[in-house]
């Protein structure tokens, strides 16, 4: 079994307009689907994988409604579990929580980046403390991003700051934090928090992803691509490089994943 715990898709309708924006912000940087849902599921059948993690991102607090419309439409596909997203600055935030939990989606994604706020501000606690009560797991963007210039919002050291208000499951995204690898490992690493693997193939040495593996645990990562950036192939690729035990293989590739959603 095969589970990849960070992809993205968009409507139809918005999807081309939306990577051809995300990819010239980020340099030209190569989508590997056409964005919709059909395309993501032809290349988790290329690649393998049974299930894939949604994540949708409320880029302004206006649209954050829309966005969990479509992220509870697309969780009804057997293939798909979506997470849903609220913007830190809309009025109606914790209201959104609650309708996001009652749909049945199991978690929420937050972009430090695109929805302009840090981790560890504490304007951000009433959220996170919604978040807890309803028992989502959240999940972070974390380190660089290649559509914004640095200084970064999600360090290592912000989100470690930000694990003392939420009492739920918490999700840093590529490998703890995209190309802050010394500060991943002598920040972040053994915090009690999961990584997700996205994007780590091309970006990373596999010296450094040899030393998350081992510091932080096979226990808390979790499979990921960021579909349509990376394609699960190529992680997967970054993986079989790895001094990896085939039991904690599997925990990385889909158990730590199945318990963490409640499957």
């Amino acid at each position: 079994m095969l589970i990849d715990f960070h992809t993205h898709a968009f409507p139809p309708a918005l999807a081309g307009r939306a990577l051809a924006k995300l990819s010239y912000d980020c340099g030209g940087l190569a989508p590997q689907t056409d964005g919709t849902v059909a395309s993501l599921k032809a290349q988790m059948a290329l690649d393998g994988v049974d299930l894939s993690v949604v994540n949708a991102i409320a880029t302004n607090p206006r649209q954050q409604r829309k966005v969990n419309d479509y992220a509870i439409e697309m969780n009804a596909d057997p293939q798909i579990r979506a997470f849903g997203s609220v913007h830190p600055d809309a009025p109606d935030a914790l209201e959104e929580l609650e309708r996001i939990a009652h749909a049945g989606l199991k978690g929420v994604k937050l972009h430090p980046e695109y929805q302009g706020f840090y981790p560890d501000d504490p304007k951000m606690i009433p959220i996170y403390r919604k978040i807890s009560r309803l028992g989502l797991i959240v999940t972070f963007h974390a380190g660089q991003d290649y559509g914004y210039p640095p200084p970064y919002r999600a360090t290592p050291d912000r989100l470690k700051r930000m694990l003392k208000w939420l009492d739920s499951p918490v999700v840093a995204a590529h490998w703890g934090g995209l190309g802050l690898w010394q500060e991943v490992l002598d920040t972040l690493c053994g915090a009690p928090l999961w990584f997700d693997l996205s994007f780590g193939y091309g970006s990373m040495p596999r010296s450094v992803a040899q030393q998350i593996l081992e510091k932080h645990g096979p226990e808390k990562l979790l499979f990921a691509s960021d579909m349509p950036w990376h394609r699960p192939a190529w992680e997967l690729r970054l993986l079989d490089t790895l001094d990896l035990a085939p039991a904690d293989r599997e925990k990385i590739l889909w158990a730590n994943a199945k318990a963490l959603l409640g499957m």
